[in-house]
């Protein structure tokens, strides 16, 4: 087993590899590599939105932007799907044919699948899991979604004991079906993201904080000297292949998102801190263990810009880093690693929290939600879906979607999809097992 989950790396990671050489590839560049890429424009904007009672259905959904400008739809609402309340829509992703995405509720842990394949366009809710806690002996607030050969690896933000960050990590098929938890290691209990280097063979995993924190009102929370004292202030190493914890890392102040760099010759990943506002390397050394180090300030520091979301241009130049609180995009030049450069900063809303650029590096999205109880109040509560043009230089609005005038709800997670992807995909002989569990679903 061992040896096929190995070959099936080597595979994944000549397959990044390829990509790398294609100019117009459209994906987030984080995306599993096990996940294929979609090749040429994106035709739609995936945002999965938290409901706003009172505004539309209320309800949490996944809603559908077109993003191709010879088409008439571009930069418009073509479809919206609701999963019925709200359950504080997160973080989602594909699974490994990319023909269903995987979306999460981090308040009641729920979790819904939706048919991305049969029509790109309007997506289709097929399965609901609101077995995840029990399942998992008591993870609580599923966050990424992380697909691998016929599976899902899915991080959880609490435990359901004491809503604290003591926290695992989930594995299920892709039929939905629960496969086995893995704990995080008592020294470094919390969880958040999950990446993988599979030409490495390891998985870094970051820390936030508990559902007693996510889920309560932000300037609370601030105001609560015990509450900052729960915040994650570690990252985890681990053997890919086998599953298992092998280093941890001390990387104080809320280590969030995970980034790898993805040209071939680099064995490092970033990540930022929302606590301490600064950039940290996690590089492998000759040894063949981790160090972290912080690398850069983000913004200024002693006022907390509170930094969120990151994305690493597919030649490992430009990080751009989101900050929540000031509405603030930074694009450093992290050509050398150890001293990112700033070189454009840009005030895209009054809040902002989703960064995604594209693969062929012309394209940025944000989105401006955080979580509810943490999202800006009155004006200030602006939510949206932003695209802009990025010549290496500058970034140039393209076209904006007010999701409050629309009646969607708070905008967060930003994917991306295609028609021709999956007129490829029908063409094929044979429908992948996720496929026919569709069709089963159907």
């Amino acid at each position: 087993m061992r040896r096929r989950i190995s070959l099936r790396s080597r595979l994944a990671a000549l397959v990044v590899l390829s990509s790398l050489s294609t100019a117009a590839v459209a994906d987030e560049t984080c995306l599993s590599p096990y996940t294929p890429k979609i090749i040429g424009p994106e035709d739609y904007v995936y945002v999965w939105t938290l409901g706003i009672e009172g505004l539309g259905d209320g309800s949490d959904k996944l809603v559908t932007i077109g993003a191709n400008p010879t088409k008439e739809n571009y930069g418009k609402v073509i479809s919206s799907v609701s999963v019925g309340g709200r359950h504080e829509a997160h973080h989602a992703d594909f699974n490994d044919d990319r023909r269903f995405f995987w979306a999460g509720g981090l308040d009641d842990s729920m979790i819904y699948l939706f048919d991305i394949g049969s029509d790109p366009a309007k997506p289709k809710l097929t399965k609901t899991i609101t077995s995840f806690v029990k399942d998992s002996g008591g993870v609580v607030g599923p966050h990424t979604f992380y697909a691998l050969p016929g599976r899902l690896l899915i991080t959880g933000l609490s435990n359901d004991k004491d809503h604290g960050g003591k926290t695992g990590i989930v594995e299920y098929n892709n039929a939905g079906e629960y496969i086995r938890t893995l704990w995080m290691p008592e020294k470094a209990a919390y969880g958040y993201d999950l990446r993988i280097q599979p030409r490495l063979n390891r998985m870094l995993t970051s820390s936030f904080t508990g559902w007693n924190n996510y889920m309560r009102d932000f300037g609370e929370m601030l105001a609560d000297p015990e509450a900052m004292k729960h915040f994650g202030n570690t990252m985890v190493v681990w053997d890919a292949h086998a599953r298992e914890p092998i280093q941890i890392l001390e990387v104080p102040g809320a280590p969030l998102e995970v980034r790898w760099a993805l040209q071939p010759t680099h064995n490092y990943a970033f990540t930022s801190t929302a606590l301490t506002s600064k950039i940290w390397l996690i590089e492998r050394k000759d040894d063949g263990t981790f160090a972290a180090e912080a690398v850069g300030d983000i913004g200024d520091p002693k006022k907390t810009p509170l930094p969120v979301d990151i994305s690493l241009s597919v030649d490992d130049r430009f990080l751009f880093v989101d900050t929540f609180l000031d509405g603030m995009v930074r694009v450093y030049d992290v050509s050398n690693p150890r001293r990112p450069k700033l070189v454009h900063e840009q005030k895209i809303g009054s809040q902002l929290n989703m960064v995604s650029e594209t693969w062929g590096g012309e394209h940025v999205y944000f989105t401006s939600s955080l979580l509810s109880k943490w999202d800006k109040k009155g004006d200030e509560n602006e939510q949206f879906l932003k695209a802009y043009g990025w010549n290496g230089k500058k970034l140039s609005p393209l076209f904006s979607v007010d999701f409050v005038k629309e009646k969607l709800g708070r905008a967060h997670l930003i994917r991306f999809g295609q028609d021709q992807f999956y007129k490829n995909q029908v063409a094929q002989s044979e429908p992948t097992t996720s496929g026919r569990v569709a069709a089963l679903a159907r």
